[in-house]
């Protein structure tokens, strides 16, 4: 039976040197399909982010600039009507004033009673309004604090005077007293200040600067007294002052004997005594306005409710987001942006994955003797593809020398037979050398060791190629042994070596005799040296062992690791006086691992030589 064994690959695996790529993992934190995703990541994010940015930086400003147009729109609305309200004390003719007002809006204005929802006025007939929303309570006496603006505080429209309107003997009479005062606080006192006259034609002093005249003892000196008649009320407002003084005392109630209140003819309340218990001054301004409503309530016009609406909408218009043509270009602007930085962020990252990629295709389509080494910038998967290149180009620089070298090795072992049988030939041809017994002899020998050097290359071609045969047997070691013994005592007897065998037991293993003949014969003329070889043989642990020992000078510890290279042997000048072809030892590695087992040789210069074959008892070999 025969089979073919694949050996070349575990023949020829030489250890990996340090750099050199080897079959780890790339971990994930360098890994190509985590950067990639990262950076796939980081676009989507991005995009993500600027879309989002954009969705509510153009929505919100479209919805503050629609709210704005709104309340712009309503604000002029409640306004007008606010200034209506405060002349005239009915709605009555309020027509003309909301048809201008939707003429300049755009808009449906309608007025309903707040108590009946009735309509008091519209600008254009349209959907009820009964159950919509108003935009605003158009009120002067309690202002809206959105709409109003300026005018927030007091919620009373300033304008509202009611019967607190001076006549024009008094505006005349307390305006001279007011300019007095002026003048005697900007020329007598160096302050800055004006008169104000209030709605109801009341003038006052205002201070426009802080500065007060100093004494020495840090009082300030009082050069213009406030006069009296712009502190008292006027024949006037006697009356209204002391129906607002009482309508806010029956707010209060009982509490309202426990503090003395005094109503300024500028309308402020002024707590004068309070016992203990008392309501707070707060409580007593809130009743106070809210009396000072009701006094005034004759004066204007009746609440209503405002709607400031669509001509065809039902309600109030609502807020809309209409996108115009600024908008539309920020947000143009901003794609156009994000597509921009997306296609920069690709491109970067692809011109960073690409480059070294670029680099392994220039390098791999240079010529043999041109190709340097790829530089290694990365750790990820293009790292390690770089450095298995890098690594594949030593290896193949390795293999082309280890060819050259061979080649010339092959043609020396083939040149120096083939030139001694020429030699030879010629010789003979010219009657130079007579073809005698011992000519014949010598040529036969050249032959021979041509032989031989063309069988060992073809046992190397056949394991290199994967189809080095053996014919395993049931096989008695000691008879292979034996054989190897007799067939080398003759060349060991004239060396001066002396072969000795040691059997312990005689096993019986599955193998190639050939072979192992091979093997073993091989070993033994490796050893160049006189004194004693002796041969062991023993069986463990189901592992054969043939140990073939030497007395010899032993090998130099540098030229261990090359014993196994085809071709190299520790003559460098090749003479055949000292060796043979260099193919033994390769030879005896490839047979002793197609048996499944290796060759091992230890060497100390002076102690001689230990060579160990190890063979697996049971063999490893499936016959096809």
């Amino acid at each position: 039976m025969v089979a073919h064994v694949p050996i070349a690959e575990d023949a020829r695996r030489e250890p990996d040197a340090p750099g050199r790529a080897t079959g780890a993992r790339v971990p994930l934190r360098h890994s190509l399909v985590l950067r990639l995703l990262a950076a796939s990541v980081l676009v989507t994010l991005c995009a993500i982010v600027a879309t989002a940015w954009l969705t509510v930086e153009s929505t919100t400003r479209a919805i503050e600039q629609e709210q704005g147009r709104s309340l712009a729109d309503d604000v002029s609305v409640y306004d007008t009507l606010i200034t209506y309200a405060v002349e005239n004390r009915d709605w009555s003719a309020v027509t003309p004033t909301i048809d201008e007002l939707a003429a300049r809006t755009g808009r449906r204005i309608v007025l309903l009673d707040p108590e009946t929802r009735t309509l008091v006025a519209e600008s254009a007939p349209g959907p009820s309004l009964r159950d919509a929303r108003p935009s605003a309570t158009v009120d002067p006496l309690d202002l809206d604090p959105v709409l109003a603006g300026d005018r927030q505080e007091p919620t009373i429209d300033t304008r509202v005077v009611g019967p607190y309107q001076l006549s024009d003997e008094e505006r005349d009479s307390l305006r001279r007293v007011a300019e007095d005062h002026l003048t005697c606080l900007v020329d007598g006192a160096g302050r800055s200040a004006e008169i104000v006259e209030l709605p109801g034609g009341r003038p006052t002093v205002r201070v426009l600067d802080g500065n007060a005249d100093i004494d020495d003892d840090g009082n300030e000196r009082l050069i213009c007294r406030d006069p009296g008649p712009l502190l008292e009320p006027s024949a006037s407002e006697v009356a209204p002052l002391a129906e607002l003084l009482d309508l806010t005392k029956a707010c209060l109630g009982p509490a309202a004997d426990q503090f003395d209140l005094v109503i300024t003819p500028a309308l402020t309340v002024q707590v004068l005594r309070a016992l203990p218990g008392a309501p707070s001054e707060a409580e007593a301004r809130a009743c106070a306005e809210t009396s000072r409503r009701s006094q005034l309530r004759a004066y204007v016009a009746p609440p209503v409710l405002l709607f400031v609406t669509d001509p065809t909408a039902a309600g109030p218009e609502p807020t809309t987001v209409n996108l115009s043509t600024s908008n539309l270009l920020r947000i143009a602007a901003v794609a156009g942006l994000v597509l921009l930085l997306t296609v920069a962020v690709t491109v970067g990252v692809g011109m960073r994955l690409v480059r070294p990629l670029r680099a392994l295709a220039e390098a791999a389509r240079e010529p043999v003797e041109q190709q340097r080494r790829v530089p290694v910038t990365t750790r990820d998967e293009i790292g390690h593809l770089a450095t298995a290149f890098n690594d594949l180009s030593h290896r193949r620089d390795q293999l082309e020398q280890q060819r050259r070298a061979m080649v010339n090795d092959v043609a020396h072992e083939l040149r120096t037979p083939l030139t001694n049988i020429r030699a030879w030939l010629e010789a003979a041809q010219d009657g130079l050398a007579p073809l005698d017994p011992r000519t014949l002899t010598l040529l036969t020998e050249e032959a021979t060791l041509l032989q031989h050097v063309i069988d060992d290359l073809r046992d190397l071609a056949a394991a290199d190629a994967g189809t080095f045969t053996l014919h395993p047997e049931p096989t008695y070691v000691g008879d292979i042994l034996r054989q190897v013994i007799d067939a080398n005592q003759s060349t060991a007897a004239t060396a001066g070596i002396t072969l000795t065998l040691a059997m312990h037991g005689d096993p019986e293993n599955t193998l190639d005799p050939v072979r192992l003949r091979q093997l073993v014969g091989n070993a033994i003329r490796h050893t160049p040296t006189s004194g004693s070889v002796t041969v062991n043989c023993t069986t463990q642990d189901d592992w054969l062992t043939i140990e073939v020992v030497d007395t010899g000078i032993g090998i130099a510890t540098d030229d261990l690791p090359k014993l196994f290279d085809r071709f190299w042997r520790a003559d460098t000048s090749r003479s055949r006086s000292t060796g043979g072809s260099g193919l033994g030892l390769p030879i005896a590695r490839q047979l002793a691992r197609a048996h499944g087992g290796d060759i091992t040789i230890t060497s100390e210069p002076g102690r001689g030589t230990h060579a160990t074959v190890r063979i697996p008892t049971r063999s490893p070999v499936n016959p096809r």
